[in-house]
C-alpha cells in the first residue's frame, strides 16, 4: 500500500494538512465569508456575486502563471515542504487579515481574498505532489480518499466551532460585522496548528534533480512544462476533463451559500449546517469511492460522480423547496468527495516521479482555470439576467456533462505505463 520507506505517521501528517487548509475552504470561501461579502461588505449591490468570482479569479490567475516554475523548483531543490511551509504561513496570515474587513470595505476585502486564496491553492497543489511518493499505484485511491476524508473532518470542525460562535453572538444581538471576524481568527488558528503536525510527521522523498535548460519566465517555463507534458497523451486528456467539471464544483465551492440564502431562503445560520451536513456527505463520498476507484477503476468512478453532480445541479435549478434542496446538497456532497478524490488519484497516476512538483504545477493550472471559468460563467449568467441564479445553476450541469464527454476518451492503464516508463 505504501511506497519503500514510507511510515505511516508520514501519510498521516500528509492527510492532516488536507485536515488543516479545508477550514479555509469551508469558512471563507463556502459558507461564511462569501456570504458575508455578498449581503454586507458589498450591501447585496447587483454586482456584488460578479465581484466576488472576479476576486477569486484573479488569485487562480496568478497560481495558472507560477505554479509550474515554483513546481520545478522544487522538484530541482527536493524542496517541496520547504515550500509548503512558506505557502503555509502566508496564507495564515493573510486569512487572519480578513478579519480587518468590515461593512462596505470592498477593496480590502478582495486584497486579502485574492493573497490567501492564491496561497492556499500552491499549498493545495504542493500537497498533492506528496501522493505518489507515499503511495502505491494500486492503492493510491484509497490514500487520496483518506486525505480528502481528513478534510472534510478538518472542514466540519472548524465550520462547528464558527457555527457554535455564531449562534452564541447572535443570541448577544451581534451583528455579522461583529462576530463574522471572530470566525476568520477561529478559521487561521486550526490551519496552523494541524499544519503543524504535517511538518512534523512529514518528510521529503525526493532527492535533488539535475539542473535542465530552464525558462527566463514564469510564462516560458509554464509554456515548456507544457509541451513536455504533450508527450502524456492521457494525463492532458485528464486535465482537460478537469477544466471541464472542477469548473462545476467551483461553483458549488465558492456559491452554495450564496444560492442557498438568496434563492432558496436560507438563514445564515441554516446555511452553516447546510454546509456542515455537505462535508458529512463529502467524507463519506471520498471514503466509499476510495475503495471503489481502486475496485472498479478510476474512471468509472469518476464517471458516476459527474453524473450524480449533473443531476444536483438539476435539482437545484428547479426546487423552490428547502427539503428539495437539502437532498441536493447532500448529493452534491457526496460527488464532491468522490470527484476530488477520484482526479487526484488518476492524476498522480499519470505523472512520472521525478517531476511531481511541476506537473502537478500544471494540474493545478488546469484545477485553477477551471474555478475561473465555472464562477465567473456563474457571475456572468446572474448579472445579464438581472440575477437569475437559476438559470446559472442550470447551466452548470453542462461542464459536468462535458468532463464526462472528455473522460471517455482516457486509457488509465496507457497513461499509468507512459509515467512508469518515464520515471
Amino acid at each position: 500500500m505504501l511506497n519503500p520507506g514510507v511510515k505511516r505517521r508520514e501519510v498521516f501528517g500528509w492527510a492532516m494538512y488536507d485536515f488543516a487548509n479545508s477550514g479555509y475552504t469551508t469558512v471563507v470561501i463556502t459558507a461564511v465569508f462569501a456570504a458575508y461579502f455578498v449581503g454586507a461588505v458589498a450591501n447585496q449591490a447587483e454586482w456584488a456575486t460578479l465581484a466576488w468570482t472576479s476576486a477569486l479569479s484573479v488569485s487562480y490567475a496568478i497560481v495558472m502563471l507560477t505554479m509550474p516554475a515554483l513546481g520545478e523548483w522544487a522538484d530541482r531543490h527536493a524542496a517541496k515542504k520547504k515550500m509548503l511551509m512558506v505557502v503555509t504561513a502566508a496564507c495564515v496570515v493573510s486569512t487572519a487579515g480578513l478579519a480587518l474587513v468590515g461593512p462596505g470595505q470592498v477593496a480590502l476585502a478582495v486584497v486579502c481574498i485574492v493573497i490567501s486564496n492564491t496561497f492556499y491553492s500552491y499549498g493545495e497543489s504542493l500537497t498533492a505532489a506528496f501522493l505518489p511518493e507515499l503511495a502505491t499505484p494500486d492503492a493510491m485511491g484509497r490514500v487520496s480518499a483518506w486525505g480528502w476524508a481528513w478534510g472534510y473532518l478538518g472542514g466540519m470542525l472548524t465550520l462547528g466551532i464558527c457555527l457554535g460562535f455564531v449562534l452564541w453572538a447572535q443570541g448577544q444581538g451581534q451583528t455579522s460585522g461583529q462576530f463574522v471576524p471572530v470566525t476568520m481568527l477561529v478559521t487561521s488558528l486550526i490551519y496552523a496548528l494541524a499544519a503543524c503536525v504535517t511538518f512534523a510527521l512529514m518528510k521529503e522523498h525526493a532527492k535533488p534533480q539535475p539542473a535542465r535548460e530552464r525558462s527566463k519566465s514564469q510564462w516560458q517555463q509554464l509554456r515548456q512544462t507544457f509541451q513536455e507534458a504533450k508527450a502524456y497523451k492521457d494525463f492532458m486528456q485528464l486535465m482537460a476533463c478537469a477544466v471541464a467539471y472542477q469548473g462545476g464544483v467551483a461553483v458549488a465551492i465558492t456559491l452554495a451559500a450564496i444560492y442557498a440564502e438568496q434563492v432558496i431562503g436560507f438563514q445564515p445560520q441554516e446555511t452553516m449546517v447546510l454546509i456542515f451536513v455537505l462535508n458529512i456527505a463529502a467524507l463519506l463520498g471520498a471514503l466509499v469511492f476510495g475503495y471503489v476507484q481502486d475496485r472498479i477503476g478510476h474512471k468509472l468512478a469518476l464517471a458516476i460522480t459527474l453524473v450524480g453532480w449533473s443531476i444536483t445541479c438539476v435539482l437545484a435549478a428547479l426546487t423552490s423547496s428547502k427539503e428539495v434542496f437539502w437532498w441536493a446538497a447532500a448529493l452534491a456532497g457526496v460527488c464532491m468527495g468522490s470527484s476530488q478524490s477520484t482526479g487526484r488519484a488518476m492524476a498522480g497516476l499519470f505523472i512520472p516521479g521525478h517531476r511531481l512538483a511541476e506537473f502537478f504545477g500544471l494540474w493545478t493550472f488546469a484545477i485553477r482555470l477551471a474555478s475561473i471559468v465555472g464562477p465567473l460563467g456563474y457571475g456572468l449568467i446572474t448579472w445579464i439576467t438581472a440575477g437569475n441564479q437559476r438559470l446559472a445553476i442550470g447551466a452548470t450541469a453542462v461542464l459536468f456533462l462535458g468532463g464526462l464527454a472528455l473522460l471517455l476518451p482516457i486509457n488509465v492503464q496507457r497513461g499509468q505505463i507512459k509515467a512508469q516508463t518515464q520515471t
